[in-house]
């Protein structure tokens, strides 16, 4: 099986970008550093002007303005990183890495930083209506546990990885459905019922080749809702009622004859009564009776011979 699986996989284009870790410092100082040039800053000012006039006023008024400016510039570098959580930098469009260190961390002041969860997530797709591999209608629905692996590949090779999750989820549960059927009219062949964990296997394969693209990673996935359609339910319902009849009359049979050709076996060897051919033929048609009937079994007490 494994394949055909391989075979059947959807080919992505292969990533341009891989996530790496951005150049990043802790946080602490660079926030003490910025309210200590702040505070110069406005000690600067506050002394010029209190100055007299002349050129050392305004120049110390210039440098104080400039150096809070430099230091409130230097704080806006200063990003709060939750558990859970990744930042992926960029310095004029061009990628520059991702900051995964919770806390508080200081990156270059003129990068733009974007928010992106790292926390696992469930999706679950709506009650989707296919045709499975013998062209019946069903119903199936599936839920899939995943998370972002590569911050880089989610931001930068699809447009929307929430969107393309979803998307290539539902693609993949159709795919699924209309290569086997919901019940499988041999015993060797796999169905989407009978056989719940090959075909959950697979639909993991085919939904991590979908998404890997988008640096995703699926954790689990598993079909929660699976039915035929209602327009063919309750005759699909009928045949598998029926199917379940003739497979309890067959262990029924089964076990009958065994029963018969011991209760045979055992008369033979303890020498209880003579039988010919004749009377095991009646023996055994009474015990079939008797054994496979639907109702209980009304004794007759023969007070004659078998022959009268």
């Amino acid at each position: 099986m494994s394949e055909n699986v391989t075979a059947d996989l959807p080919h992505m284009p292969e990533p341009r970008v891989r996530e790496f870790a951005a150049r990043s410092i802790g946080g602490g100082l660079a926030l003490l550093l910025g309210l200590l040039g702040l505070a110069a800053g406005i000690t600067l000012v506050v002394a010029g002007a209190a100055a007299g006039s002349g050129g050392a006023e305004a120049a110390l008024i210039i440098t104080g303005v400039m150096v809070a400016i430099a230091a409130f510039l230097a704080m806006c570098g200063l990003n709060m990183v939750a558990p859970g959580e990744a930042r992926v930098v960029q310095l004029f469009g061009r990628y520059r890495g991702t900051i995964r260190t919770d806390g508080l961390r200081w990156v270059n002041p003129l990068t733009s930083r974007a928010k992106i969860s790292t926390r696992v997530r469930n999706h679950e797709t709506a009650v989707l209506k296919v045709n499975d591999a013998y062209g019946n209608p069903i119903e199936l629905a599936a839920v899939v546990v995943w998370k972002v692996e590569d911050t880089a590949q989610a931001m930068f090779e699809v447009d929307d990885f929430l969107e393309f999750v979803s998307t290539q989820t539902e693609a993949a549960v159709r795919h699924i459905a209309i290569e086997y059927p919901y019940d499988a009219h041999d015993e060797d062949g796999l169905s989407l019922r009978g056989n719940a964990e090959e075909i959950t296997e697979k639909l993991a394969i085919e939904l991590h080749a979908r998404v890997e693209a988008a640096g995703v990673h699926i954790i689990e996935s598993r079909f929660t809702h699976l039915a035929y359609a209602p327009e063919i339910a309750s005759a699909m319902l009928q045949r598998q009622q029926a199917g379940a009849v003739v497979a309890a009359r067959k262990q029924i049979v089964e076990g009958a004859v065994g029963m018969v050709e011991m209760a045979l076996t055992r008369i033979a060897e303890q020498d209880i009564v003579e039988l010919d051919s004749e009377r095991k033929a009646a023996m055994v048609s009474n015990l079939m009776v008797v054994l496979c009937g639907d109702r209980a079994a009304q004794p007759v007490l023969n007070t004659g011979t078998l022959y009268q």
